[in-house]
């Protein structure tokens, strides 16, 4: 209800309720209004000019990290069929338009899976609050404080893989290459319209510095590579910089409604068994539906799991644990429908290819492909 119908008659007009800011409605600027408009009208904070700046500014170093659902959309602002996987491509126009560094979320990601996986095993083995609930969506994480407050301590206490990728930057890595963080200028290629505010929670600066300095959507990497004359298709594969260019399989489906809940499972299974685990798949919390409800055994512990993609859906979840009809363990909240995949931030689909192809369902595919190329 943040954004309806206002006025009667000939003065209806689609607005906020009583014409208030979306600032200061329950907007969890997920950007799906953007995605759902049929005319067009609405589209995300530009923030292209801001990372052309930087990057034309000699005394910063700007690094670029990009999303795992960034890689399998990006290719449809040149014209490629819906699930192409571009990521060497992706790699090689980054560098081309002048960052110092271009690294994958993937990796921080992995970090996310250690902390969550081993943050729901303490909740398990020492009584902590039950049902731990992912923090990657800060859409639902949004959605969550304006609506279900008292659910806020369910939430895992690890910072979006984004966010903790920008910490790494401006701690780590600046003290390896020796660098003064407030020279540090991190920039995340999302799928996702709502990080753009993530970006900006006072929080969200351990270093003392912002973790995040710019976000940008795919459909803004796609118009900043047009309009730096790149002819993205002819392009070469690359590579991503090391060493934050290495990943597991488990951070790569991180993109796709259910892959949260799987990669933090299988690390639960490693750190039980006390073994490097190869092929382990949770395909019972995969697939699109909006609820996925699951009982799997790891490492000879049974855990019931639950996840939910869009906010009409989280609600249902939600409220059915608080009428004390469902009881969960681990619970997994993506706010878009199908996960970042189709985040507020992807490439906008005409309804006539949707008649005839099922984005999600493509998107999804080169998500777990990729995911089985890596280790």
């Amino acid at each position: 209800s943040v954004i309806d119908t206002v006025e009667r008659g000939i003065n209806t007009i689609v607005g906020s309720a009583f014409g208030m800011p979306l600032a200061e409605t329950p907007c969890v600027n997920c950007g799906q209004c953007i995605v759902a408009c049929p005319v067009g009208a609405l589209r995300e904070k530009d923030d292209t000019d801001k990372v052309w700046e930087a990057i034309s500014d000699p005394t910063k170093h700007v690094v670029v990290q990009t999303a795992p659902a960034v890689r399998i959309a990006l290719g449809e602002e040149f014209g490629m069929p819906i699930g192409s996987r571009v990521t060497g491509k992706m790699v090689s126009a980054l560098r081309l338009m002048g960052f110092d560094g271009v690294f994958d979320t993937d990796t921080a990601a992995d970090f996310t899976i250690m902390e969550e996986g081993t943050e729901l095993l303490q909740r398990l083995e020492k009584g902590g609050k039950l049902p731990l609930i992912t923090s990657c969506s800060p859409g639902w994480v949004k959605f969550c404080e304006h609506n279900f407050p008292d659910f806020l301590e369910n939430l895992s206490s690890a910072k979006s893989p984004h966010e903790m990728f920008g910490a790494i930057m401006k701690s780590y890595y600046a003290n390896k290459q020796g660098i003064d963080p407030a020279n540090i200028y991190v920039v995340s290629v999302m799928p996702c319209t709502a990080k753009k505010f993530e970006a900006g929670r006072e929080e969200l600066a351990s270093t003392g510095y912002p973790d995040v300095d710019a976000v940008i959507t795919t459909r803004e990497l796609g118009r900043m590579i047009k309009q730096a004359g790149i002819e993205f298709t002819k392009l070469e594969d690359s590579q991503f910089d090391a060493p934050f260019g290495e990943a597991s399989g488990a951070a790569v489906i991180f993109g796709a409604t259910g892959g949260v809940m799987e990669a933090a499972l299988r690390t639960v299974a490693d750190i039980l068994t006390g073994e490097d685990l190869q092929a382990i798949d949770y395909t019972a919390v995969r697939g699109l539906e909006g609820i996925k409800e699951a009982t799997v055994e790891v490492a000879g512990k049974k855990v019931r799991v639950a996840v939910a993609s869009g906010l009409g859906n989280a609600r249902k979840l939600l409220d059915s644990i608080r009428s004390g009809e469902k009881e969960y363990e681990f619970i997994e909240i993506m706010g878009c429908p199908g996960g970042c995949i189709t985040g507020g931030g992807q490439p906008i689909v005409d309804a006539k290819t949707q008649i005839d192809t099922n984005v999600k369902a493509a998107r999804s595919a080169a998500i777990y492909e990729i995911g089985r190329a890596h280790v």
